[in-house]
């Protein structure tokens, strides 16, 4: 699949988003989402709501962070590193490994952005520092509730983490959101400020969505993430600072990724 990556980038710079088709193996998407969703039901059942708000039916789910389901396609895609290299620059890094998983009878979750900007005063809005990379599990549509996502909203000014429910309703006279709907082995970019939320999931199935953050390098940074030793050759890539760690110690994915 040939990419301008140059066209690529402007799009993201001026829509805050980007989505690209076919990235990642159906056959690990498919091999991981099996071991995932018997865990997605179980913290279904037990409840455990998370993510913004901790609203109900939405999962902040972890992915396996030892073989055999870690995939170079997924955390080191190429093109998503060449990419993240445009906008970020040299030694970017990422910090963050998990997924939203929304569950059945789920509600809409607030609008929000996931990273205020940084001099909230400005009277221009800075270039990129952050990018989430979501990875879809499932084909996403309106039914298994597809994020919704509000194109240019990143570059308002004067918007909180949660918007403002008059400032939204003034953008969507002009501006109207979209829902981010993907097949699976799709991969969706976004600048952090981006606006967006989760939306009802009406199947009766989880919608599982991988979610990694991509900064710029001077940005100040946690704790290293944790993978299991004999990872490496599916992770490694010199043109990104991973910013983890290798360990032969048991790893429990389902706590938060920082703490192993």
């Amino acid at each position: 699949m040939k990419i301008d990556f140059c066209e690529e980038k402007e799009k993201l710079l001026l829509d805050g988003f980007i989505i690209i088709e076919n990235l990642v193996s159906k056959e690990h998407v498919d091999f991981l989402h099996e071991k995932m969703l018997g865990e997605s039901w179980e913290m279904m059942k037990e409840k455990k709501w998370g993510g913004v708000r901790s609203c109900h039916g939405h999962i902040q789910q972890n992915p396996p962070r030892y073989a055999p389901y870690v995939f170079r396609d997924i955390v080191s895609n190429p093109v998503v590193i060449n990419i993240s290299k445009l906008i970020l620059g040299e030694n970017f890094y990422n910090d963050f490994y998990s997924a939203n998983t929304n569950c059945p009878e789920s509600i809409m979750q607030p609008l929000h952005s996931d990273c205020m900007p940084l001099w909230p005063g400005n009277v221009i809005q800075h270039p990129p520092v952050s990018l989430v990379i979501n990875i879809p599990l499932v084909d996403t549509d309106e039914i298994n509730g597809s994020m919704e996502i509000w194109p240019g909203s990143h570059l308002v000014l004067g918007a909180q983490k949660y918007v403002d429910e008059k400032i939204f309703m003034e953008r969507k006279k002009t501006a109207p959101p979209m829902r981010a709907n993907m097949k699976k082995g799709s991969i969706l970019i976004r600048d952090t400020r981006l606006w967006h939320r989760g939306m009802p999931n009406t199947s009766t199935t989880p919608r599982p969505m991988l979610a990694m953050m991509h900064h710029i390098h001077w940005l100040k940074r946690g704790k290293k993430l944790a993978f299991a030793a004999g990872c490496e050759s599916d992770i490694l890539d010199n043109q990104i600072d991973h910013h983890i760690y290798f360990t032969h110690e048991p790893i429990d994915h389902s706590i938060d990724p920082t703490q192993n």
